[in-house]
């Protein structure tokens, strides 16, 4: 069984998509694209550009938008396009001519790299409706598991608002998991940490629906060491699963792989592991979608780090991802499975890919 742990299905980021409206859509998208690695270039001539010429700040508010930029879709090109002194920009953080997602395309693309499941994650950039979500679930039930979502900013002050957005998508739309991407609540709220007593309520209403955790985890707040900051809140995450030890947790994209990177080389410290020790704590196994711009398939400069994950975590921990379908910007569906199953033969066994490739994600999601 091969299982894709990290998949989205999401309509155009000029649709509501369970926001209140498609223009407040479509600001969430505009931060992503303000700080997204990728290159931003004018449509003229590629020449480079400056996505961050889309933000306004200030120092109350370092991420405001820009009013000035005329940030919109293209539905001609099927990308987004911002002015800056009369002339168009672009990024492609969605792979080219996507920038919408339905599920029959991705199952075309899973029939096609013979995937058998596919999990749907979600994230308010990219849509916030859990219908949709079901919806997607529905029309193809023997292929597809989805997680809801919850306005993680409204859980320190108003966890009531968080816990009925849970209790919704898992006991109403039936989905099957829950996210949680503790940035915006630190971004939009003041938050600290989610291991703060004003998230206190919010955890003892969820934890009884009895479906897994996927984190997302970026560094602590106020971090000056990107890499340090994020085994920080990772050490959170395990003083949360101290709390709550019959939870099932997995950490969403991995390590912030690009933050590890020296001169082309990973360079991983001993302390990076530390926080799964004598844990249950899982973690997505995926490199293209991360440092596709940087190294080319088949990726052998991530083999280090595939090597590390399997000594100190090893496959029963481990879960395939892909982020499908931004990974297409680098490489097909089919080679982000083949840069594991045919390039890593001498560092994986076949027990060990049945377990990274699906197992790990199946024990999860009880399929």
């Amino acid at each position: 069984m091969i299982v894709d742990s990290h998949a989205y299905c999401f309509t155009a980021p000029d649709t509501p998509a369970g926001h209140e409206s498609a223009a407040a859509h479509l600001e969430f998208w505009q931060r992503q694209q303000a700080l997204h690695h990728q290159p931003a270039y004018r449509v003229r001539d590629r020449a480079r550009g400056d996505s961050r010429v889309l933000l306004d700040p200030t120092p109350e508010d370092p991420l405001r938008l820009s009013e000035k930029r005329h940030f919109r879709v293209d539905r001609v090109s099927n990308r987004f396009i911002w002015t800056v002194d009369g002339e168009d920009y672009t990024k492609q953080q969605l792979p080219p001519n996507v920038i919408e997602f339905s599920p029959g395309a991705l199952i075309a693309e899973m029939d096609y790299a013979d995937v058998d499941w596919a999990l749907l994650h979600t994230d308010a950039t990219l849509s916030k409706d859990m219908a949709h979500l079901a919806a997607c679930i529905r029309a193809y039930p023997h292929r597809l598991r989805a997680m809801g979502l919850v306005d993680e900013w409204q859980i320190p002050h108003h966890p009531d608002v968080a816990i009925a957005q849970a209790v919704d998508s898992i006991s109403r739309h039936g989905l099957h998991a829950l996210k949680i991407i503790p940035e915006y609540a630190y971004r939009m709220s003041g938050s600290r940490s989610f291991n703060d007593p004003s998230w206190r309520p919010f955890w003892e209403a969820v934890i009884p629906l009895q479906v897994p955790f996927f984190f997302t985890l970026g560094a602590r707040p106020d971090a000056t060491d990107p890499r340090q900051g994020f085994v920080d809140e990772l050490w959170e995450l395990r003083r949360w699963m101290d709390r709550y030890p019959g939870a099932a947790v997995s950490v969403t994209h991995g390590y912030p792989w690009r933050d590890f990177l020296e001169e082309n080389r990973f360079v991983l410290p001993a302390s990076m592991w530390e926080p799964f020790i004598d844990s249950s704590l899982c973690i997505e196994l995926g490199f293209p979608f991360r440092i596709g711009d940087l190294f080319d398939y088949p990726y052998f400069e991530c083999r280090p780090v595939i090597e590390a994950m399997m000594r100190h975590l090893g496959p029963d921990r481990l879960m395939w991802g892909t982020d499908m379908p931004f990974q297409n910007r680098f490489c097909t569906y089919r080679q982000s499975r083949d840069y594991l199953e045919k390039h890593c033969r001498d560092l994986l066994s076949p027990a060990d890919l049945a377990k990274i490739m699906g197992g790990t994600a199946a024990r999860m999601l009880r399929l």
